[in-house]
C-alpha cells in the first residue's frame, strides 16, 4: 500500500503538516477550476501582481482559494506573488507561507501544465522581516503541477518525495519516495530567444553544449523549454539536466525574473534534497539574504555536476 501524504506529514512538526495538509487541499479545489474551464484567462483589467505582472483571473483564484487555507492553518504571515505585502493572519501562528499560487498562467490557455509553487518559514526571533531570511532556513517547501496528473513534489529536508493525488479517493499517494536528480545532464532548459542578451559566460555555456560531441563537453544535449517553471522542474528532476533563467542585458533584467522567496528557494531547496544544486549562476541561492518579499533573482538549478559547471564559466569570466 502506498504511503499517504498524511501519513508522511506525521513525521515531522505538525504546525507544518496541518499546513501542508491545507495547502493539498486547496490545490484539489484550484485543479478542478483548471480541469473544468471554470476561472478565465483573460487579464483582470490593467491590475499587477505584487511581482509586477499582469493579473489574469485564475490568478486572483488561486490567490484566494490557497489565502484560505493559510487562515485555517497556524500561520502568522502569508507572503504571495499576488498580493504587494505579506499579510498577518494568525496571532498565534508559527509559521510564514510565501506562496506562487499559480505558476505559469501565461500558459493557461495552451493546456499547458501550471502550478503552485511554496516555501514553509519560522518565525523570526529578533522581529526582522519573516521574508527576509535566507532560504537555507526553510522548513519545508514544494510544488503542486496541475496537469495529466495532480502532484506534490515536496520535502520537509529530508529528502524529496512525490506524491500523487488519487481522485477516487481523494489523498496523494506516494510514487516516489526520495527523489535522485541523475548526475549527468543531457539536457538544458533556457528561452534561447533572449540569446542576443545574455552575459558572455552563459552565452559560452549553451554554445559549448550545443556544439555536443564535437565541443568540449563531449557529449550531445537536448534543448527543454516549456516556460511553466514546475513543467521545467518536474522533467528535470525526473531525467536530469539544467534550467537557466539568467539575468540579462535588458531593461529590468539584469536580476533575473525569478521571484527568489517563493520561487527560486523553494526549488533549490527541492533540487538539492534530491542531490542536485541551486545557485544564482555563481552563489548558493539558499545562502542568499533577501532584501524584499518580491525580490528577483538569476536561477540555475538542475544536475549538480551541471549547475558547478555552468558556475566555473563564470568564475573564469
Amino acid at each position: 500500500m502506498p504511503l499517504t501524504l498524511s501519513t508522511y506529514l506525521a513525521n515531522g512538526r505538525a504546525d507544518v503538516a496541518t499546513l501542508i495538509g491545507e495547502l493539498a487541499a486547496a490545490a484539489q479545489e484550484l485543479a478542478g477550476l483548471v480541469s473544468r474551464g471554470a476561472v478565465s484567462a483573460e487579464p483582470v483589467g490593467e491590475t499587477a501582481n505584487g511581482g509586477g505582472d499582469v493579473q489574469k483571473a485564475l490568478d486572483v483564484a488561486a490567490d484566494r482559494i490557497f489565502s484560505k487555507a493559510a487562515r485555517q492553518a497556524p500561520v502568522a504571515f502569508y507572503g504571495s506573488e499576488e498580493q504587494d505585502g505579506a499579510v498577518a493572519l494568525n496571532a498565534n501562528g508559527t509559521l510564514a507561507l510565501a506562496i506562487d499560487p499559480l505558476d505559469g498562467s501565461s500558459n493557461i490557455e495552451t493546456n499547458v501544465s501550471i502550478g503552485t509553487i511554496f516555501s514553509i518559514l519560522p518565525l523570526t526571533v529578533d522581529g526582522s522581516d519573516v521574508f527576509c531570511q535566507p532560504g537555507n532556513r526553510q522548513l519545508a517547501a514544494g510544488y503542486f503541477i496541475y496537469g495529466p496528473q495532480l502532484l506534490l513534489v515536496v520535502s520537509l529536508g529530508q529528502g524529496t518525495q512525490v506524491f500523487c493525488h488519487n481522485p477516487d479517493t481523494g489523498e496523494f499517494l506516494q510514487t516516489i519516495e526520495r527523489m535522485q536528480i541523475p548526475e549527468k545532464a543531457k539536457e538544458f532548459s533556457v528561452n534561447a530567444s533572449n540569446r542576443r542578451y545574455w552575459q558572455e559566460p552563459v552565452l559560452r555555456y549553451i554554445e559549448d553544449c550545443e556544439a555536443g560531441t564535437d565541443g568540449p563537453r563531449g557529449r550531445n544535449f537536448n534543448m527543454r523549454w516549456v516556460a511553466s517553471a514546475v513543467a521545467d522542474a518536474y522533467r528535470i528532476f525526473l531525467r536530469g539536466g539544467i534550467y537557466l533563467y539568467p539575468g540579462d542585458r535588458r531593461d529590468g533584467y539584469a536580476d533575473g525574473r525569478i521571484r527568489l522567496v517563493y520561487e527560486a528557494n523553494p526549488i533549490a531547496f527541492l533540487a538539492e534534497q534530491a542531490g542536485g544544486a541551486g545557485t544564482n549562476g555563481q552563489q548558493r541561492l539558499l545562502d542568499i539574504v533577501p532584501e524584499k518579499l518580491h525580490q528577483r533573482t538569476p536561477i540555475v538549478f538542475g544536475s549538480r555536476e551541471e549547475v558547478m559547471e555552468m558556475g566555473r564559466y563564470f568564475a573564469k569570466a
